[in-house]
């Protein structure tokens, strides 16, 4: 067990002392008094849904806090106006609100949701965005209410300061825990049952190894500062967390700093799979919001602890022949990978590179007649050498498809006849295509 100096805090149980506080009725606190209410409340442990409720219940408004992306932390909105919301095109279909799209507005015709008066205000610590205090009212906000939103905005900003603070600290014991069993190194069969059932995990049945990982920038992107890719992956671990905490709180979600892992429920296979595309997809939503595109790659299903390791191998496995194939923003089954997965098994890509030119010889090229003919080549591979076939796929006259079968006879050898140069030449492609990805 961990103690933190100064705090009554244990890791993994996470127990705050805070001083008990009394009922407030905000019916009874005025705008002028809710500047003075709020920080009171911070300071006693108020949750932020409390501070939600007395800022939309003093200013008689709707109020929402999100992260910097858009994701909902806590709400007090009636359900008209998230209807509203949501036909002005202020939401995805995944729940996000298009923070980017709202601010203060200084005319009613440039609002978004019409006969609403929408103000967006920022809620920052020191070096970073921590979210959005949003406030929608269809009176509109006075200017001494405007004063106490803003004020508002900083006691969130506490609020959601000290709770970052403490969840610091449990996520990485719990990442630490997560690592350790992934590793093989986290102990004897009973000392690891007992941890996961205090951290609430649920890791008795079928499970599966989710690994995400942020693509990397492209060559003609500013790559961002390293406080800045520090929190991008913030970000993206946190909204992990969250959208694998609204299907099911005994998902172990950690962050390893250059990637998040998940274990899923495991499950038959198309529900598993379902499970996993929908998580990916609520994670990305429409990409706003300054989302950053990912990779995911899962690896097959296992059922107890012993078995993670090898899952966990395979998803990282699969995130990284993934989108060495089929580029960024994709998820990959380890299973789906298929000649992929040998072949990026080879740790020397010069001998698989010397390899494809061994077999292809000019075909190898890297010029516009060689990569047309290696596609004439795979479309041949894929009829199996169906002349007609294949001439139709291609959209040639048969006579073309002859000549090029006769092409690369020449190049290749005996290429219709002998199975075992045709076995090597769709290697020799496959390689090709992982090395080029």
């Amino acid at each position: 067990m961990v103690r933190i100096a100064n705090a009554n805090v244990e890791v993994g149980q996470l127990l705050i002392a805070t001083p008990r506080r009394p009922v407030v009725h905000h019916d009874d606190v005025d705008v002028e008094e809710l500047a003075e209410l709020l920080p009171q409340l911070v300071l006693a442990g108020a949750e932020l849904d409390e501070l939600v409720t007395a800022i939309g219940e003093v200013l008689r408004a709707d109020v929402m806090v999100t992260t910097a992306d858009g994701r909902q932390r806590s709400a007090l909105i009636t359900v008209p106006m998230r209807a509203r919301f949501a036909e002005a095109g202020l939401t995805d279909n995944t729940g996000r609100i298009r923070v980017e799209w709202l601010g203060s507005w200084d005319d009613e015709a440039s609002q978004p949701v019409v006969g609403t008066r929408i103000h967006r205000l920022q809620i920052a610590a020191p070096g970073q965005t921590l979210g959005y205090l949003i406030a929608a009212s269809s009176r509109g906000f006075t200017e001494v209410e405007l004063g106490a939103l803003h004020r508002a905005a900083t006691a969130i900003a506490l609020s959601i300061t000290r709770d970052q603070a403490v969840s610091a600290v449990e996520n990485k014991y719990r990442g630490d825990f997560l690592r350790d069993i992934f590793l093989g190194r986290a102990g004897a069969d009973e000392f690891v049952r007992e941890h996961v059932i205090g951290f609430g995990w649920e890791m008795s049945g079928p499970m599966q190894v989710l690994v995400a990982q942020i693509d990397p920038h492209a060559p003609f992107q500013p790559h961002g500062t390293l406080e800045e890719q520090r929190q991008w992956q913030e970000r993206f671990a946190n909204a992990w967390r969250q959208v694998a905490g609204s299907i099911d709180r005994s998902i172990p979600v950690a962050d390893f700093g250059s990637e998040v892992v998940a274990v899923l429920p495991g499950g038959d296979a198309e529900t598993a799979s379902a499970l996993v595309r929908r998580m990916v997809h609520t994670v990305a939503g429409d990409k706003g919001g300054g989302r950053r595109p990912f990779s995911v790659g899962v690896g097959r299903v296992v059922v107890g602890a012993a078995g993670l390791p090898e899952a966990y191998a395979q998803a990282r496995r699969a995130v990284e022949v993934g989108r060495r194939v089929h580029g960024g923003s994709t998820t990959t089954w380890f299973d789906e990978l298929g000649l992929h997965r040998l072949i990026a098994m080879v740790p020397d890509n010069e001998e698989l590179r010397a390899f494809a030119h061994d077999v292809l010889g000019e075909l190898a090229a890297e010029t516009d007649e060689a990569a047309t003919l290696r596609e004439t080549l795979q479309v041949l591979l894929n009829t199996n050498f169906n002349v007609a076939e294949a001439a139709r796929t291609q959209f040639f006259h048969y006579n073309t498809m002859r000549y090029r079968v006769g092409k690369l006879e020449r190049l290749l050898g005996p290429i219709v006849s002998d199975q075992n140069l045709r076995l090597d030449v769709a290697v020799a492609l496959k390689v090709l295509e992982v090395l080029s990805a």
